[in-house]
Formats: structure tokens, sequence, C-alpha cells
């Protein structure tokens, strides 16, 4: 079973909305914090009215703190794939730095599919607690990395421009700074752990649904879920 106990209990949250009940001009639906279970989302199936006479369903809105996921999650994702996102970000939370600057880097972002696979390749990526701008990126090379030996410059030191040399190697390495490092493709070969197959999803991830989402366009506008 999943652990999720954490000062932070989910990695976002979902509003799955009664598509029926939408289209007659009532939003019913429910805020569903993800990872869940799925006993946990089969109850919330049966609150909002799904498997009864209603049986189709899309997600209205979102709550994900991390903007570059965000971005993606759109109305008819896969409650099982995003169960297996949700999980594998709630396991990196000793190392949630350095994800939110792999994020930032903005490779294999464009779809849960890659997010998914992304967190299961961060080895593909070094990253500089601490470093923040091009003159720490150029002292942490000279100075700290045992890359260069400044001692044989006597005064000539104190002339390094690191600012300078730390630009010139944030463009050569494709690099981004994060709130709080530095973050570059080392690269390591990446390898798609999932191919897309929600029967490919482990089992503690899975959510049975009583229909698949509606992959129609929703045309009707009304009032966004209230949190």
């Amino acid at each position: 079973m999943m652990n999720i106990a954490d000062t932070r209990d989910c990695a976002f949250e979902a509003f799955v909305t009664n598509l029926g009940k939408y289209n007659e001009g009532c939003l019913v639906g429910e805020w569903v914090k993800f990872p869940v279970t799925n006993e946990e989302m089969q109850v919330v199936f049966r609150r909002i009215g799904i498997g009864r006479r209603y049986e189709e369903w899309f997600i209205t809105d979102y709550d994900c703190p991390d903007t570059a996921i965000g971005k993606v999650l759109g109305e008819y994702e896969s409650l099982s794939e995003l169960n297996y996102l949700a999980g594998q970000i709630m396991e990196m939370r000793e190392s949630s730095e350095f994800w939110q600057a792999v994020l930032d880097l903005g490779e294999n972002t464009g779809s849960v599919q890659e997010l998914i696979n992304l967190t299961e390749n961060l080895d593909c990526f070094d990253y500089l607690s601490g470093v923040r701008n091009d003159y720490d990126l150029g002292y942490y090379w000279i100075e700290e990395s045992g890359c260069y030996d400044t001692s044989s410059l006597g005064a000539l030191a104190n002339y390094i421009d690191y600012e300078s040399f730390g630009r010139d190697i944030r463009y050569e390495e494709g690099g981004v700074f994060g709130d709080n490092g530095y973050v570059r493709s080392n690269g390591g070969r990446f390898v798609d752990i999932y191919d897309g197959d929600i029967e490919n999803i482990p089992d503690e991830y899975r959510v049975s649904s009583p229909a698949l989402p509606v992959r129609s366009a929703v045309t009707r506008q009304t009032e966004q879920p209230e949190r």
C-alpha cells in the first residue's frame, strides 16, 4: 500500500466532475487529492453520482503547486496516470528541490506520460544546490570543482571574471538556474520506463472507473468549483 504521510499530503488536486450533470447545468463534482487509493476514488464516484444514471466524468480544474506540471494536466487525463505521477512526486519529497530544478529545465515535460518517465530518470541530470547565478556557477567551477588550480596564478587570480566564465559554461551546457540551484543534463541515457499502457502502471496506482472520461468537447459554461 502507498504510504503518503507527510506534511504535504498530496502532489496536486483535481476536481472530478459528473459530465451528465454538468451538461444539465449543474456542477456536481468533488476535489480529489492525488495520490488516491482506488477504494477512495470509488467512494468519490458514488458521491458525485457516477455509476448509476450518469457514467461519464471529466476534470474541471486542478490545484497544482508545480506550474510546469499544471500546464500539462488536461480535462481528460487518465486517473491512473495522474495517480502514478502523483505517487512518484510524493516519493521525491526529500529531493523536491532537485525535482523543481529539473522541471525548470523543461525537458520531457510535455505530457503526463513524459513527466512520469522524467521522475524515473533524474540520474540523467546534475544539480548544484546553492548555485543561483552565473557568478556562482563560474566560482564553483574555478574554485570548488577541483578542475582548476588557481594557486599558481598568484595575484592574477584576483582578476578572474567568474560571472563571464559561468555564463559561458551555462550556454555550453544548456543548464538553467532554479530558485535554489543550477541544473543541467549530463547526457545520460533516458529510459522510458512507462510506455503509456495503463496496464503497465503499478497496481497500487491503478484506478478503476465506471466509465472512461468522454473526450468530446464540453461547451457549456458554468461556475468554477469552489475550494
